[in-house]
């Protein structure tokens, strides 16, 4: 068993513990799980919003050849495929403020604390119901 540092062995003291009961392997393993979980998060968040980005500027290169093109020959086919990468390029930009949003909500799941759920009693009925019921709860209790 590894020996626990000063401060667990004055927990355990104090709560009247056994030793054994804190294993720092596995929180530590725990943590690093998390860790790798954020990361990984971050990682894929990074790597899309480059792609999106590369995506972006390539399209506005291509569109800006397009137009000329169009102009140039003033066909109507090109004029129709300049309307199309406009579109592909605004729902680029969409998608990135998109994953914007996502990673904020994934950010925020992590923050969230307390009860998932939370379960009130409701008493339906009138005041002489519930005066009746603590006298009887009442009478109950002192017998």
């Amino acid at each position: 068993m590894i020996k626990m540092s000063k401060n667990f062995d004055e927990l355990n003291k104090t709560f009247n513990t056994e030793e054994n009961l804190i294993q720092p392997e596995i929180v530590e393993k725990k943590i690093e799980k998390i860790k790798s979980t954020v990361d990984d998060v971050k990682k894929d968040y990074d790597y899309t919003r480059g792609n999106l980005y590369s995506i972006i500027e390539k399209g506005q290169e291509a569109l800006n050849g397009v137009l000329e093109l169009a102009q140039e020959s003033e066909m109507p086919r090109a004029y129709e495929v300049a309307v199309q990468l406009i579109k592909n390029v605004a729902d680029a930009t969409d998608k990135l403020l998109d994953l914007q949003k996502k990673l904020k909500d994934v950010e925020a799941e992590e923050k969230v604390k307390g009860p998932s759920t939370v379960n009130n009693a409701l008493f339906v009925g009138s005041t002489a119901d519930l005066a009746k019921m603590l006298k009887d709860g009442l009478n109950d209790d002192n017998k």
